[in-house]
């Protein structure tokens, strides 16, 4: 433990098994509008005119029908970049398949993006000490814990096992308005399989293993000897960035429309 402080736990999220399925048509058609004429411009995927048809083959609608066209170009509906929809529906089709898309040009969000971390367990605990450069409150200490298993089908090589490095990991914020905040989007990331991934170390090089996924955390208390410690005092509005890059921002913490108080 980083202190000899006593430890008050907080709470402990574990990982749901993911399960939810979504054509992937009609994900391309929930977020992109067909545009009737196609844009002197080039599709930022396969960089080819959009006036010329997507080199990526249609598939079949369930139903034995014709599907999205290779001559379709969609306009997201909110950013209002346009681009080949089949060209969009091969790129949703190597990723994660979530049920959400993001603009390649501008990387708007569409729906609730979700990631690849393996099942795991987030823990809370407070300590009593500071942290420095934030002498007057407390430290929200964080324990992830991954253990070693066999690849999903959403990871590098499915049916193969990853390993787990260096967990249990133990991460620090300051117990204070903003960092309480960060908290409480951190849970949504971790719900949502967003703050780490499989794939391969950059550091060691070894591949097959539980990595970070652009949310940078802090793993030292009382030192920053790795650059991954306090005082930072831009650290927080820099998390905040990039679990907003992930689509985590503060509309994720709204009680749902109608929720009783």
């Amino acid at each position: 433990r980083p202190s000899s402080d006593p430890l008050v736990p907080q709470r402990k999220l574990c990982l749901p098994v993911p399960g939810s399925c979504h054509k992937p048509e009609d994900v391309i058609q929930r977020y992109m509008e067909e545009v009737a004429a196609a844009p002197d411009e080039d599709c930022i995927i396969c960089m080819d005119q959009l006036s010329s048809p997507s080199s990526y083959e249609s598939p079949s609608s369930e139903d034995g029908g014709q599907g999205i066209l290779p001559s379709a170009v969609g306009k997201f509906v909110k950013c209002g970049h346009t681009l080949h929809m089949l060209c969009m529906l091969a790129m949703y089709n190597n990723g994660t398949k979530d049920g959400s898309l993001q603009c390649p040009s501008c990387k708007t969000i569409y729906g609730e993006k979700t990631g690849t971390q393996p099942k795991g367990k987030m823990e809370i605990y407070s300590i009593g000490q500071s942290l420095p450069g934030h002498p007057d409150c407390g430290t929200i200490h964080i324990i992830y814990s991954i253990p070693p298993g066999i690849q999903g089908p959403e990871h590098p090589n499915p049916g193969q096992p990853f390993t787990c490095r260096g967990f249990p990991r133990f991460c620090f914020l300051p117990d204070n308005h903003k960092g309480r905040k960060v908290l409480e989007l951190l849970k949504v990331a971790w719900m949502r399989r967003l703050i780490f991934t499989v794939g391969t170390s950059s550091t060691t090089g070894e591949p097959d293993t539980v990595v970070w996924n652009n949310i940078h955390h802090k793993t030292e208390m009382m030192s920053n000897l790795s650059g991954h410690g306090y005082p930072d005092p831009n650290y927080l509005d820099n998390v905040l960035s990039e679990l907003a890059s992930q689509g985590v921002t503060e509309d994720c913490l709204k009680a749902p429309s109608g929720a009783s108080s």
